[in-house]
């Protein structure tokens, strides 16, 4: 099985961009599952209705998210109804949505899992125990497991992904909206890269107006972001997984410009 997984799409122009290249490695690399991170694709923090149906109709299957999935209010009235969308699962028991799912794709039982970190990031749960969690629950059921960890730091994304390796079949970091190009395949066969990057503008500060952050860096006055223009980049990876294993056997990773 062939799964695009696609990093944080930022805004209606992360929203363009992933529209224009999704088809084009559909038809190069006979994807057969796409995964992407979509809580800043509406304006560039949280994800609204008409934004996430926006999304399904490019094609992906199943989008996750991370600490922004709260910021537009609406998100309250339908995270709850809608199975293809998840946030990270160490929340609280008790908050709206659900942390993973389970889908059936080519007779292939699939699990997707989100989780969020602790260090520089919202107090939390601990993901380690979480996924310990979710695994004694879904485990048998599925013949593929994946992860997006929605986390700051290098270190914790690489502890999970060592402590889940052989266990799930591929573990991405979200978070940073920085590509990082240490995509690998760990011992036991779980596919790995510490961040997927962004789908958003390139001339940017993590997809905000570089000026606007320059300001506040330099005057440390509260200052209202705004989404950057001009060219956009496509970030994200593609893994191939053994149908019969579950184990990751090629990792691919992908960024692309767009004028």
């Amino acid at each position: 099985m062939n799964i695009l997984i696609i990093g944080d799409i930022c805004g209606s122009s992360g929203r363009h961009t992933a529209a224009h290249f999704i088809p084009l490695i559909q038809k190069e690399h006979s994807i057969d599952l796409i995964i992407a991170n979509g809580e800043n694709s509406a304006g560039g923090v949280g994800i609204t209705a008409p934004v996430f149906d926006e999304l399904i109709g490019l094609g992906i299957d199943v989008i996750t998210s991370g600490n922004h999935i709260w910021d537009k209010k609406e998100i309250l009235t339908f995270i709850d109804q809608e199975s293809r969308l998840i946030r990270p699962a160490n929340y609280p028991p008790g908050t709206p949505g659900s942390g993973y799912c389970v889908f059936v794709r080519n007779n292939l039982r699939i699990g997707v899992v989100n989780l969020a970190g602790r260090a520089f990031m919202p107090p939390i749960d601990c993901p380690f125990r979480e996924a310990d969690r979710i695994l004694s629950e879904i485990k048998t059921q599925c013949d593929i497991i994946i992860i997006d960890f929605h986390a700051e730091t290098t270190s914790e994304k690489m502890a999970l992904a060592w402590y889940l390796d052989g266990r799930v079949s591929c573990i991405v970091g979200t978070h940073t909206h920085i590509q990082t190009a240490d995509e690998r395949i760990l011992p036991q066969g779980t596919a790995y890269i510490t961040d997927l990057g962004m789908v958003g503008p390139w001339n940017s500060v993590l997809g905000v107006d570089k000026d606007l952050v320059i300001k506040k860096f330099i005057t440390g006055l509260p200052t209202r972001f705004s989404l950057a223009d001009g060219p956009t980049v496509f970030c994200g990876i593609i893994v191939q997984i053994n149908d019969n294993t579950g184990k990751a056997e090629k990792i691919i990773r992908i960024l692309k410009h767009l004028n």
